[in-house]
């Protein structure tokens, strides 16, 4: 098998897995209880929490424990306009977000708020001028990912983050799903980050949202006690053991595996360049493990499945995108509706091969060649 779509999930280390099966086996206990098995579950959080908070440079009363980035997501923008809706109903965002993002926005449309797009640049980065002219006094929220899903595209967070301070009811959101254990990347000036577990080899059904401790949130989920007061539910004490566990090992030899994908990249990027038919539309400077590329004589799907008959796994769009064929991330990039309706993502990792990159090249040009015809 060929895995190359990393960045829609990627495959559980061994070490997380380990992780899960011996706490789950060995603690129990319900950590909201008040016996001895609930404090022994409640400690390993403890310790598991304070880990997470030393890693990524945070508060441990500043996690939030949640069922993965969508809900963060949910959980991060709902959560903030309902609790400062006194502030005003003003929200900025990109024409670069997760579906998770998009359906929450759409949601909040649809009850009086009003969502402004940020022009961006012919990089796909944030135009900081245009973000600085759409801050009005009504604006309580900015959200922004860090990294697009689809095109790779790195935004300047902390430049934007900058301008958001100036503004001092406004609040910045940061989906940092497609960076952390791929970017070094500094969170200190945003006031929420979205995280999931999935995306850096660990377990899936566990995710993060980092809240800085003054912020408020109205809750999606009420109910009983858990970790924090905004998200109900007993606390999933093996996945958040393992969630530790697999942000330890990412964060591990970080600036190697960096350089082992741009290296991948880079060699994937001039085998592709060879292939006639084939439009690259990731520009140079992006993350190194996204590379997103257009096939206008074929459809996404069709090639999908074509190279699936070799064991070979790429994606079409995002896995969380709606059924519309069309790219709205490559098309706000590109303005090539062409491209946008061919769009193929291929995600490397620091486990790619590069003769797994010969194999996929081949089989490409032969799928073009058969299905062109």
């Amino acid at each position: 098998m060929i895995y190359l779509d990393y960045s829609a999930t990627t495959p559980v280390d061994e070490q997380v897995l380990d992780t899960f099966v011996k706490v789950s086996r060995n603690y129990i206990g319900n950590p909201n209880s008040l016996h001895k098995l609930g404090n022994d579950a409640k400690k390993i959080i403890d310790a598991s929490t304070d880990q997470i908070a030393e890693l990524l440079g945070i508060k441990s009363n500043e996690i939030i424990y949640t069922s993965g980035a969508s809900e963060s997501n949910n959980l991060a923008i709902k959560g903030i306009c309902m609790k400062y809706k006194n502030r005003g109903n003003h929200i900025i965002t990109t024409d670069l977000e997760h579906s998770s993002v998009i359906a929450p926005l759409s949601y909040l449309q649809n009850n009086g708020y009003d969502v402004d797009i940020v022009k961006l640049d012919q990089n796909g980065k944030v135009d900081l001028e245009d973000l600085k002219s759409l801050i009005r006094e009504d604006t309580i929220l900015v959200t922004i990912a860090s990294v697009s899903s689809e095109l790779g595209i790195i935004q300047p967070i902390e430049e934007i983050a900058n301008i958001v301070r100036e503004h001092p009811k406004c609040f910045l959101h940061v989906d940092a799903t497609q960076s952390i254990g791929k970017q070094k990347i500094s969170f200190d000036n945003v006031d929420l980050v979205s995280l999931s577990s999935q995306k850096y080899y660990g377990i899936k059904g566990v995710g993060l949202l980092i809240k800085k401790e003054k912020i408020l949130l109205e809750p999606l989920i009420h109910g009983g006690k858990s970790t924090t007061i905004f998200r109900s539910g007993t606390p999933a004490t093996a996945l958040i053991a393992a969630n530790a566990k697999a942000l330890r090992l990412a964060l591990e030899n970080l600036d190697n595996k960096i350089a082992n994908v741009k290296e991948l990249n880079n060699y994937l990027r001039e085998s592709l360049k060879k292939i006639d038919k084939v439009f690259i539309n990731t520009k140079e400077d992006a993350l190194p493990h996204i590379l997103n590329i257009s096939i206008p004589s074929v459809k996404p799907e069709t090639m999908l499945h074509a190279l699936e008959q070799y064991d070979i796994f790429i994606s079409t769009q995002t896995a969380c995108s709606s059924n519309d064929s069309k790219s709205k991330a490559v098309y706000a990039l590109t303005n090539n509706i062409e491209l946008a309706n061919s769009s193929l993502r291929i995600s490397l990792s620091h486990l790619t091969a590069k003769e797994e990159l010969d194999i996929f090249v081949d089989k490409l040009k032969i799928e073009i060649e058969r299905l062109g015809k």
